[in-house]
Order: structure tokens, then C-alpha cells, then sequence
């Protein structure tokens, strides 16, 4: 047969949280935590790390080498959404929260632009995720990332990806559209490093 070619392999679909050709890896910000530095929450009232939030997830992520954190979650019997398995939003909120701490190693304060996740199997109650999420890219304002969730341990079967974009802001953003009462309490507080926090990530 004379005229025909040869078939062009499939190429992976682009989608608005796939770093751009133009993207580049930064450097770890001087600021960021060492590596294995226990990030903590970011404000104590979040509920994806605020250690006050009765029903929250109180994820601990912790600082990698690079760009990139680990951090530990068990789903408990109020976080689930069928019988004995954890809600699908609930794990999509555990991948962001995971996934906004590693701002905080570019020390960029930025919000959630886009959140894609992929559950790949069930997670029941009483199960715990080994999280782990990297950059993936930055361009300009944008911040890209990828994270997934393992059960059992960190070299457990994978339970959810999730890619993301995250968008840099200013201080102003916060302070705008934040609960004016929140914001003051958390302005007032004498604790630098807490207040820097607070605002630091946004997941």
C-alpha cells in the first residue's frame, strides 16, 4: 500500500495544570524549612492542619529535600461519605491542603486556582494516606504541582492523584475577602512566624 504513514504515538493531554513548555523548577526558597522540618498548620483553625478544627484532618506535612513535602492522614469514622469509606471531597481536600504546603517551601503566599483528582481506588475508615506532593513547574504567577495518596505506607498502593495549579497573591488577598474578625486575631497575634503562617498558604 503506497501513501500511508506511520501511526504517531498518543500524546498526554494537556490541561490547565500541566506546566507549560516555559515553565521552570525554582530554587528552595532561603526561607523554606530544612528538609524533615514539620511544617505544622498554617492557621489553627483550617480544616485541612488546624489542630482546633474538631472535625478537620490535621495533616502535618513535612519538608523533603527538594520541592516537595510528605505528610501522614487517617480517615476517622466522621469523615466518611458511603458506609465505612472516606467522602471523595474529603480526600480531594486532603490533596490540596497537602498540596498548598509546598508554597511554603518557595515562600510564595498562593491560592488554589485549579484542582484536578483521580480516585484510583476506595479508601476505607481507619485507613491512613502517606501523601506525597512535588512542583512540577512555575510560570510567572503560576505554580504547578502533583501530588498522590498511598494506603498503608509510602510505598503503598496508590489511592488518589491530583494535579494542581496554584496562583501567587499578595497579602491583600487575605485581608480583603477574609472574616474581618478572623484576620484581626490573627494580625494581633504577637507570634512573627504564626502570623507569617497564617497567611503564607492557602489551600
Amino acid at each position: 500500500m503506497t501513501g500511508s504513514t506511520a501511526p504517531t504515538a498518543p500524546t498526554a493531554p494537556t490541561t490547565p495544570t500541566t506546566p507549560p513548555p516555559e515553565a521552570v523548577l525554582p530554587p528552595r526558597a532561603p526561607e523554606a524549612p530544612a528538609p524533615g522540618t514539620r511544617l505544622g498548620s498554617h492557621y489553627e483553625h483550617c480544616f485541612g492542619c488546624g489542630p482546633q478544627h474538631p472535625g478537620g484532618l490535621r495533616i502535618d506535612a513535612v519538608a523533603g529535600e527538594g520541592l516537595d513535602v510528605t505528610a501522614e492522614f487517617t480517615v476517622r469514622p466522621e469523615h466518611q461519605g458511603g458506609p465505612g469509606l472516606a467522602h471523595g471531597g474529603l480526600l480531594t481536600t486532603a490533596m490540596d491542603e497537602t498540596l498548598g504546603t509546598l508554597n511554603w517551601l518557595l515562600h510564595a503566599p498562593a491560592v488554589t486556582g485549579r484542582l484536578e483528582t483521580d480516585f484510583l481506588s476506595p479508601v476505607p475508615v481507619g485507613s491512613t494516606l502517606h501523601l506525597r506532593a512535588w512542583v512540577t513547574g512555575v510560570h510567572g504567577r503560576k505554580i504547578y504541582s502533583a501530588a498522590e495518596a498511598r494506603i498503608g505506607g509510602p510505598e503503598g498502593p496508590v489511592a488518589v492523584r491530583a494535579q494542581a495549579l496554584f496562583v501567587q497573591v499578595k497579602l491583600e488577598h487575605f485581608t480583603k475577602h477574609g472574616r474581618p474578625e478572623d484576620i484581626e486575631k490573627v494580625l494581633d497575634d504577637p507570634d512573627l512566624m504564626k502570623r507569617a503562617r497564617a497567611f503564607e498558604v492557602n489551600p
